[in-house]
């Protein structure tokens, strides 16, 4: 048996954390029920007004018009008390918060006002992020790459602040979700996260106690156990849960996982400025053909886009395809996953509850038969 996982006031039984993917494959359903089995269960605070297209104002296309609305405050807190609700009690509930998107000082601060039990924070760094939860009893969990970013973090907060991060995680470039990595390095031998570790382990403990969570490709028990052996807290995961039933993601999306082959995921630059994993579809295809899916910026959803012009570049916006994929569009979404997510065809649709088994060794593992 593992022992619990404590970051902060925060107690669970299971160290295991859902990452939060976004837009809409982790909101309340996924992350109240893997909270309901004694883990974390991550909200993803990224385009929540897909979720709730009522509370906001959209364009002719669907498309949440400005950042108030695309990352709605309203909706978030919906989401949030809804997961809260299916956990009944159990585990806890984090909220996933890029650093990169426009207003992220406003929705760290609607996310703690909603009752987070902690907020994750990567896609930059999160230099102040403590100032944008004063008052609220909310443990603070920024995502790193390196010692430096664990070094440069820990030395702002505590000069400005007085406070230390409750946890870290670090992500090596395997993950799906924006990499803080160049994307050559996502490719090198020294950027893995194996080759990582070590160093980030001796960084996080000049700081003192604080835990260390590792993410990004990690997929088995015996790679929990790897990492858990060798003085991790904890890991965070995420495309493994994408397939199962409680995942918020559309049907389409567990089916295109279902089907990947290694070689459909590929990795991609991003409007975002980090890189971004995801599956090849038609639209990709048509990418990589160099046809330019932009259709002008109405979210202004992340700071490093410029209201457009870095999506124009790249040939698409991030919220607009993100939200394709969540309204199950084959044809022009972009669907995120790991690089381990080819490996999901062994292990099929399934509940929460039987993954949080095969994950602490209760159960077989089918993906690696």
């Amino acid at each position: 048996m593992f022992k619990p996982l404590r970051i902060g006031k925060v107690e669970v039984p299971i160290p295991i954390i859902q990452g939060g993917m976004g837009v809409g494959l982790s909101w309340e359903q996924l992350a109240g029920h893997v909270a309901k089995e004694g883990a974390i269960g991550v909200v993803s605070a990224v385009g929540t007004g897909y979720r709730h297209p009522n509370l906001v104002k959209r364009d002719r296309f669907g498309r949440p018009i400005g950042s108030v609305n695309v990352h709605n405050k309203e909706a978030l807190t919906r989401i949030i008390r809804d997961a809260k609700d299916i956990s009944e009690g159990n585990g806890a509930i984090g909220v996933n918060i890029l650093a990169a998107i426009t207003d992220y000082g406003r929705v760290v601060r609607d996310a703690a006002e909603a009752g987070a039990d902690l907020i994750i924070s990567g896609a930059g760094l999160p230099l102040k992020l403590p100032e944008y939860v004063d008052g609220y009893d909310v443990a603070l969990v920024p995502i790193v790459s390196s010692a430096r970013a664990v070094n440069l973090i820990c030395k702002t907060w505590k000069r400005r602040y007085n406070r230390l991060p409750d946890a870290i995680i670090l992500e090596g470039p395997l993950s799906g979700g924006h990499q803080g990595f160049k994307y050559e390095q996502c490719f090198m031998e020294e950027y893995q996260l194996e080759n990582l570790f070590y160093e980030v382990l001796k960084e996080v403990k000049k700081w003192g106690n604080i835990p260390l969570i590792v993410a990004g490709g990690i997929w088995s028990y015996e790679d929990i156990k790897h990492y858990l052996e060798r003085g991790a807290d904890g890991v965070q995961m995420a495309t493994r849960f994408i397939t199962t039933y409680e995942c918020d993601a559309p049907l389409i999306y567990k089916e295109l996982l279902l089907k990947a082959r290694k070689e459909d995921i590929i990795l991609l630059k991003s409007p975002v400025g980090y890189p971004l994993r995801v599956i090849r579809t038609p639209f990709i295809e048509r990418l990589l053909n160099g046809v330019n899916g932009w259709n002008g910026c109405v979210s202004n959803c992340v700071v490093p886009c410029n209201k457009g012009e870095e999506a124009k570049k790249v040939g698409f916006c991030i919220a607009d395809r993100l939200g394709y994929a969540w309204l199950g569009d084959y044809e022009e979404g972009i669907f995120i996953s790991g690089a381990n997510g080819y490996r999901l065809h062994k292990q099929g649709m399934i509940s929460v509850k039987r993954l949080i088994n095969i994950l602490t060794g209760k159960e077989e593992d089918p993906t690696l038969k």
